[in-house]
């Protein structure tokens, strides 16, 4: 397996900074990558359920650069080790545009139970799209929630069943749609003001698309049933 990936400039490896700057501050755990035909697609997690009883969604954001060259593999590696790399890739990139910047990759972790499944390449149906607002007014008012429910010093068992409830309940007028993904949209940046939101669904999967990433949603076996 390749133990580099290479983007194809500066301004690219900056986009992965900015990215993996927010999601280290919403999940700081692991990060997927994947790459083949010439696409990176880097995957965190925002939520997933914390034990066989937790019967959160799970809640990905996805966003994809290119490459150069035909760098292939699928490795899960902490997103601080990953970040810090990248760092210091732009500390010696200086400011010239257009060349290719090769990044190593961090030691592998293979205890990341998120990583295990994969959303669907194809088969997405397009369903019906919502506006940028809708997704950041229900992600502002789940923060405020969380914040109120939760006070300092507050056990982590229960900390994971607030989450799980507020994130997990689905957002009004928008079928299968949890919070969380309205929070993951908002927190890794993919919500600009007058953006259209583009929801897509292939069977427990939902997807939300605008033009600055994704977020994937596997619903909980409820909400499938429903």
């Amino acid at each position: 397996m390749s133990r580099t990936f290479t983007l194809v400039d500066s301004l690219a490896l900056g986009d992965l900074h900015v990215f993996l700057g927010r999601a280290v501050r919403v999940e700081d755990g692991s990060v997927r990558l994947i790459a083949g035909n010439g696409v990176l697609a880097v995957y965190v997690s925002v939520l997933h359920p914390a034990g066989l009883l937790d019967d959160s969604p799970t809640v990905l954001g996805l966003r994809t650069f290119a490459l150069v060259g035909d760098d292939e593999f699928d490795a899960v590696v902490p997103v601080r080790s990953l970040l810090a790399r990248v760092e210091g890739q732009l500390a010696g990139a200086g400011d010239e545009v257009g060349e290719p910047i090769v990044v190593n990759l961090p030691m592998e972790v293979n205890t990341v139970s998120w990583t295990a499944i994969s959303p669907p390449k194809g088969g997405w149906l397009a369903m019906q799209s919502t506006e940028w607002n809708v997704l950041d007014a229900a992600a502002r008012a789940g923060i405020d929630e969380v914040a109120t429910a939760i006070p300092s010093g507050t056990g982590e068992q229960i900390v994971q069943k607030v989450r799980s409830e507020i994130w997990g309940r689905p957002i009004r007028g928008l079928d299968f749609v949890p919070a969380g993904a309205a929070f993951a949209a908002l927190s890794l940046g993919f919500l600009g003001e007058g953006d259209d939101v583009s929801i897509y669904e292939s069977g427990p999967w939902t997807r939300l698309t605008t033009k600055r990433g994704h977020v994937l949603v596997k619903r909980r076996a409820w909400a499938i049933a429903r």
